[in-house]
This record gives structure tokens, C-alpha cells and sequence, in this order.
């Protein structure tokens, strides 16, 4: 399972879901450091601000940073969970949970996972800059992006709730 969460709730889902990685997308200055739980190099901290568009005063997400976490994803083992945190738990970690998905299931059409995404945590609301660009570093020829796009805004809320999304929706049971 990826399990999604606003910082907030990080400590209690690494007691309650015991993951065995941990993906930390936050502004430089709220970066955290490797909680206890989790072994460092299982943790992939990604500094970056929350914005969908290039902005010159904040770090925006980059080629590298969707880079480095479709690596990070490739190379877990999914033996056990995944947990992926922004500040509030509603864009820039969305939008990672939907990455790691894209990674994970080649075959899968993207708009059933972007829709998988939503129904899990309905304030899910994907940064449309992670996702542009991993739609180019996966080959999805727009297909991630338009996925998005269709979903439309997340509920609207301060701050997300602890979801989970199977790693692999065509295995699950009905």
C-alpha cells in the first residue's frame, strides 16, 4: 500500500502503518529529518514548494526531484507500506502516490488511477507541475496530465486525512 498524510500525521502513521519508506515533500525551511522508524536511507526528502508553475522565488518541483522519486519508487521492495507526506497531505503528496502509481503500473490507464487517487482521499487535488513533468519522464504522452486535469478540484480543506491506495488496483480483490 502508498499511504498519503499531512505532516501532521506523520509520527502516528509510522507507529500505526509501519512503513518501511518513508517520501517527505516540503519547503526547504520545514524539511524534516528522517523519523525514528525509519532506516535514512529509506527516507527520500525532496525539498521543493507547493506551486504548479516555475516561480523564481521558491524552489520549484523539478526534473531531478520527479527523477529522484520515480527512482526512489522503482527501487522499493512494496513488501511493505510506502508513506508519502506534504505539509498539508494534498498536492505535492498526491501527486507523488499518483507518480508512484504511473511507475508501478505501466500498463494501467492513467485516469483510472488518477480516479483511484481522488476516491481514496477526496481532497486529493495532484501539484499539476510534479505531474507534468513526470508525464514526460514516463512516456505517458499527456495522458497523466489530462487524468489530473479531469479530476478537478480535490474537497476543499486545510489539511488532508491519512489515506491508502493499493500499489496495484488490478490485483485487489473485488
Amino acid at each position: 500500500m502508498i499511504y498519503v498524510s499531512p505532516l501532521s500525521a506523520v509520527t502516528e502513521a509510522i507507529r500505526t502503518v509501519r512503513p518501511s519508506h518513508l517520501v517527505s515533500l516540503l519547503d526547504p525551511e520545514s524539511m524534516i529529518d528522517t523519523p525514528e522508524g525509519i532506516a535514512r536511507e529509506r527516507h527520500l526528502r525532496l525539498s521543493v514548494n507547493d506551486i504548479a508553475e516555475p516561480n523564481d522565488l521558491l524552489v520549484s518541483p523539478s526534473e531531478a526531484h520527479v527523477s529522484n522519486l520515480i527512482s526512489f519508487v522503482r527501487e522499493w521492495d512494496q513488501q511493505s507500506p510506502m508513506l508519502v507526506h506534504c505539509w498539508a497531505g494534498i498536492s505535492r503528496s498526491t501527486a507523488a502516490a499518483f507518480i508512484a502509481l504511473c511507475t508501478l503500473n505501466e500498463n494501467h490507464p492513467e485516469d483510472m488511477l488518477a480516479r483511484l487517487v481522488r476516491a481514496r482521499g477526496s481532497h486529493a487535488h495532484p501539484n499539476r507541475l510534479m505531474v507534468r513533468i513526470a508525464d514526460d519522464l514516463l512516456g505517458r504522452q499527456g495522458r497523466m496530465r489530462a487524468a489530473v486535469e479531469a479530476l478537478g478540484p480535490g474537497r476543499a480543506t486545510w489539511e488532508g486525512e491519512l489515506f491508502a491506495i493499493p500499489v496495484h488496483p488490478d490485483r485487489q480483490a473485488p
